[in-house]
């Protein structure tokens, strides 16, 4: 079956489009969804005691209690909306992170991080004055359990761990990590957001006790973040953003707060990108993860096998493909990624060139940036044959000067 005629951007352009580790393209589902939502039930949620208001607000809340089914959480409070993973991100180490450090305490992280979990555990740590320390991958681009035995230790107080790597695709062991670190009294943070439009995510099973994810990744609309977490913690939090709707009463000089999950909402939400996610969820149910595996991994071992087969490209990936995603990382010899991406530009292919906000993960590999083609499930063969037609074009123009 052939999922690109569900997603009208991908039927009204001649493009291949590559990207979709940045944001994944919407299919038509989700953009009535939106349209019926402005067009029938546009309200702001908990604002009104008005029927137009109370249908707005019966929106919002039942596609919470829909993203809590999906992930199987506890229940529809312990889903936070923020506009982005890294707006969750940065509500856990500024609400969780500088009220539970200590000088004696360490923040463990991979080398694999985006900067989201990255950087706001560098101010949180010098803040407290806590340690932070990093699990390097091996040659295989991939965690060791030696490794994470050996940087999870008992002064560790927060793990943050991306479920995929955002540059690599490398599937990291999220489960057994959250046992380990539980074991050493840590709680773990999941950056879910290149592995939950992939696979099915069971919050119950793997335990974690934080894990984010945002919308635009899973083909709802820009400008929406969910955060799950363990109801003991988020009612022992203190609030990221204040203002209206997350408040019980204000006074003069003091404000008491409401209960989960307003007390991290505040201001008026997202309420179309909150209606599209749902529309989003319902069709990636309907089509099924067995299905999107299928075709992304038929997709993705003809990609890798294709690029092999070019003695001039350099894949960042590991071997193990049972350990890979949808995200493939590769160089052309000799040529910028930049260059090669406007080069695949001129043959309509849609590539992703930079550091992909992982600076450090790139240092650790001696590299300055790579070009990456993460795929989904509307992707084809014929996509990657286009892609090798355009890294052809690329090392012809630019051979005579490598």
């Amino acid at each position: 079956m052939n999922f690109k005629d569900d997603f009208p951007i991908l039927k009204n352009r001649n493009i291949i489009y590559l990207d979709s580790g940045a944001t994944t393209q919407k299919p038509q589902c989700v953009l009535d969804a939106i349209e019926n939502f402005y067009k029938m039930h546009n309200a702001n949620p908990h604002r009104g005691a008005y029927s137009l208001s109370i249908e707005a607000t019966e929106v919002y809340e039942n596609t919470r209690a829909k993203i809590a089914k999906f992930i199987n959480a506890e229940s529809p409070e312990q889903i936070i909306f923020s506009k982005n993973a890294t707006e969750s991100l940065n509500l856990l180490a500024y609400s969780y992170g500088l009220d539970n450090l200590t000088p004696e305490d360490e923040v463990v992280l991979s080398i694999m991080e985006h900067h989201s979990n990255l950087v706001p555990w560098q101010y949180v740590t010098k803040k407290t004055g806590s340690t932070l320390k990093y699990m390097y991958i091996k040659n295989e681009y991939e965690l060791t359990r030696e490794e994470i035995k050996e940087k999870i230790t008992d002064n560790t107080k927060i793990v943050g761990i991306t479920h995929v790597s955002n540059v690599l695709g490398t599937i990291n062991n999220v489960k057994e990590i959250i046992k380990y670190a539980h074991s050493k009294g840590a709680i773990v943070i999941v950056d879910a957001s290149q592995s939950i439009p992939h696979m099915k995510i069971d919050i119950q099973d793997l335990d974690a006790d934080f894990l984010v994810f945002s919308a635009h990744k899973m083909l709802a609309p820009l400008g929406l973040g969910v955060l799950y977490g363990k109801q003991s913690l988020l009612d022992a939090m203190r609030p990221f953003i204040m203002g209206g709707d997350m408040i019980e009463y204000v006074y003069e000089q003091d404000t008491t707060f409401a209960p989960l999950p307003n007390k991290f909402e505040a201001g008026t939400q997202n309420v179309e990108a909150v209606v599209g996610l749902g529309a989003a969820i319902d069709y990636i149910e309907k089509i099924g993860y067995d299905k999107i595996q299928e075709v992304e991994k038929e997709v993705v071992s003809y990609a890798r096998e294709e690029l092999s087969k070019l003695d001039y490209i350099k894949m960042y990936i590991t071997p193990n493909e049972a350990n890979h995603s949808a995200v493939i990382s590769f160089n052309v010899e000799g040529v910028h990624s930049h260059d090669v991406a406007s080069i695949l530009d001129s043959v309509g292919v849609c590539v992703r060139s930079g550091n992909h906000c992982a600076q450090p993960l790139m240092r650790f590999l001696n590299i300055d940036s790579t070009c990456r083609a993460s795929f989904y499930l509307y992707n084809t063969k014929e996509d990657v044959d286009r892609l090798i037609i355009g890294l052809e074009k690329a090392h012809k123009l630019f051979s005579k000067y490598v």
